[in-house]
């Protein structure tokens, strides 16, 4: 047998030998694939509602952000008025505070004015009595 002969049949076994560890290797290649599709598709089927139920919590936050949108002019109004508010009972507060203060001024005075009158009148009265 010649050298190239036996060329040709080391290399029809090594060819039959790859062949023989290929046709499993490729099957669960196959396999493998069509689990992998089998997968994809049951993930795309649980994704779908799950993507529409995103979709419309995203719709109703959009709606929720505008609609504090618009409400923010009434609320910095509301918050400018309670402010104004609060100014004025702040002045309400000093004015009654400064009125009661001369009330008890007063009122200490026409005490000690009613109290000297008192003496007095007793004092003329036992002079004159």
């Amino acid at each position: 047998m010649s050298v190239s002969a036996f060329a040709l049949v080391v290399m029809a076994l090594a060819l039959v030998v790859l062949v023989a560890f290929m046709i499993p290797t490729l099957m669960e290649i196959r396999k493998a694939a069509a689990d992998l599709r089998g997968f994809v598709t049951r993930t795309g089927g649980e994704l779908k509602p799950v993507l529409l139920e995103l979709e419309k919590t995203l719709a109703e936050l959009r709606m929720v952000t505008e609609a504090i949108a618009e409400k923010r002019e009434d609320v910095q109004t509301f918050m400018e008025s309670v402010g104004d508010t609060g100014r004025n009972i702040r002045t309400i507060n000093a004015v009654i505070g400064t009125v009661v203060h001369a009330a008890v001024t007063s009122s200490v005075w026409m005490t000690g004015a009613r109290t000297a009158g008192k003496f007095l009148t007793e004092r003329l009265i036992k002079k004159r009595g």
